[in-house]
């Protein structure tokens, strides 16, 4: 029967393979397996660090509001700064990344946000703390990334997913942490001393990141640990980065797929990310007590899609079915279950149900996330994989730096949440069509070449 079932998936789910995706399972070495486990640790660390201070503005809004004398559409401002310069800061960082390599991009990505955090904690004014969160966004901006290619060099491609769950899980993990941590700190030492203590953390993670943290280029591997880690991988022409290939991408209708399924993915979360407590408490009228723990139960059944997002695809994998398949067809699929679950919470009448929606659309958008950046580590030339997830992750935050505006001048005008979901569920639709539609083949150096022959531009 399980030999039928296995059948059935190749049959019905396996793409072409290409001829590189049929070498020997070389197994990873001890050293290997401490080298890949001290790296997801350090991305985990540093990915609930990284969210940890997003969330600061927020926990001491009131506290910073009075101190300050900002208006409300001050402190959007402040909010909004922080996700543009993440967003427009997405493109160039990847390409970077790529090109410096990731112990050198994210060490200095974790300083600058780190100092930007500190400098939050001692500013005076208005556009003082708007240069701080512009800061703290540019700074930021690596560590996604960054994480797409650590796990591109450091893991095979069928043990790619899973690595990426654990450093896409410290995103929601990152925020569930947060709210009690840095309440505690403020009620406390005050928001300044919250700002400037999480900055010293950041800093004492970017210290043990660059003590620590090898690329693969500066270890001395054996030629089976090598082996192991490009198994299943299309050749690159060049080991870094060239300005040439990293134009080209846009060529592709592959890695616009990307760009447009992660737009309705992160406007999703940053719907929930933002507005869930004000939901709960102006739409289904909960208490502040009884909001702090309905609110916790989505971002924890977050974490749990995260994982089990990542075993998934290498599951898929394991069971013959495509590199690029067994990455997109999930991501489309959990994020139309995502948008449905947003379409039944916003007009189910039961508070219960409507909390057990949102569980299932948080599970789902993280399920979804982490196929997304799964496919990053397998749909471009090794040398592209930090660019390719740069665009991808540019795409998401032109969402998800609209989805707070959005919904909240929807609430303003209708008075209830209902529409402004709707609204949310059909963008979270349109992009799994994406995925769909335009996610296919994996972008390779003889499609590059093909498209651009002639001399090539020197890494």
């Amino acid at each position: 029967m399980w030999a039928r079932a296995d059948r059935s998936i190749r049959g019905s789910w396996t793409d072409e393979r290409h001829p590189e995706e049929q070498q020997l399972n070389t197994p990873a070495t001890p050293r290997l397996k401490f080298i890949q486990g001290t790296a997801l640790t350090l991305l985990v660390v540093a990915g609930v660090i990284n969210y940890i201070d997003r969330a600061t503005l927020a926990v001491a809004n009131p506290m910073i509001r009075e101190e300050l004398g900002l208006s409300i559409a001050q402190m959007g401002y402040l909010l909004s700064a922080f996700l543009v310069a993440y967003a427009l800061a997405q493109l160039p960082v990847g390409a970077l990344v790529d090109k410096a390599g990731p112990r050198l991009l994210l060490g200095l990505g974790l300083s600058l946000w780190s100092l930007a955090q500190m400098l939050g904690g001692l500013v005076r004014g208005f556009w003082s703390f708007f240069g701080a969160r512009v800061l703290l966004g540019l700074g930021e901006a690596p560590q996604f990334p960054t994480c797409a290619r650590v796990v591109r060099d450091w893991f095979s491609a069928r043990h790619r997913g899973l690595a990426t769950g654990i450093f896409n899980c410290s995103s929601t993990l990152g925020t569930a942490i947060a709210v009690p941590l840095l309440t505690y700190l403020m009620l406390t030492c005050g928001w300044r001393a919250m700002f400037v203590i999480m900055g010293v953390a950041g800093l004492l993670v970017a210290g043990v990141w660059a003590l620590v943290y090898r690329d693969p280029a500066n270890v001395a591997l054996t030629p089976g640990e090598r082996q192991h880690l490009v198994e299943d991988d299309p050749p690159s022409r060049h080991a870094r980065l060239t300005w040439r290939e990293w134009k080209l991408l846009f060529r592709f209708r592959t890695a616009w797929g990307m760009i447009l399924g992660f737009i309705g993915t992160i406007y999703l979360l940053w719907v929930y990310a933002a507005w869930l407590p004000g939901y709960l408490e102006m739409e289904r009228h909960m208490s502040v007590k009884q909001t702090g723990y309905a609110a916790a139960i989505p971002f924890a059944c977050g974490v749990l899609g995260g994982l089990t997002g990542g075993w998934f695809v290498d599951w898929l994998h394991r069971r013959g079915v495509g590199l690029i398949k067994s990455r997109r067809l999930p991501a489309g699929v959990a994020l139309l279950g995502t948008a449905l679950f947003t379409l039944l919470a916003a007009w189910v009448p039961s508070n219960v149900l409507a909390v057990i929606f949102i569980s299932l659309a948080m599970y789902l958008s993280q399920f979804a996330s982490t196929c997304a950046w799964a496919l990053t580590s397998v749909a471009v030339p090794a040398n592209c994989t930090a660019s390719i997830g740069a665009m991808q992750n540019f795409g998401g935050y032109l969402g998800g730096s609209l989805a707070p505006t959005v919904t909240g001048l929807i609430v303003q005008r209708t008075g209830s949440f209902a529409l402004a979901l709707t609204v949310a569920a059909v963008i979270g639709t349109l992009s799994a069509i994406a995925y769909f539609a335009l996610v296919r083949d994996p972008i390779t150096s003889d499609q590059m070449d093909a498209l651009s022959p002639g001399p090539q531009t020197k890494p």
